[in-house]
């Protein structure tokens, strides 16, 4: 199955380069469908480029501080000299979604 996801600048160019591996999402009902093996073609907000990776895992949590955890904070997008804080996703999900739903980190692999 191929799933079409916007990024920002940054994220996109940290998948593009290799370094960001854990795309976070709410695991709401469209995110449950995402499989091992699916295809999610991600697409520059601010370009229209876009990128295909191929999902190896997915790693559910009940919120993002779990996700933060259990990951390198290169891994989830950061720079290494950025501060990681499980609070930045509540400018793209409210909290109360993130409790109903959880949190999903899929593990995504570019295809050449």
């Amino acid at each position: 199955m191929l799933y079409e996801m916007q990024l920002q600048p940054y994220p996109f160019a940290a998948i593009q380069s290799g370094k960001k591996d854990i795309e976070m999402r709410l695991n709401d009902e469209k995110r449950k469908k995402i499989a091992v093996g699916d295809v999610i073609r991600f697409t520059d907000a601010a370009t229209g480029k876009t990128l295909v990776a191929v999902v190896l895992a997915r790693h559910e949590y009940p919120d993002f501080a779990g996700l933060y955890e259990a990951f390198e904070k290169e891994r989830l997008g950061y720079a290494p000299d950025e501060q990681a804080c499980p609070a930045d996703m509540a400018q793209y999900y409210p909290e109360d979604k993130i409790a109903k739903y959880g949190v999903v980190g899929l593990e995504i692999q570019i295809m050449q």
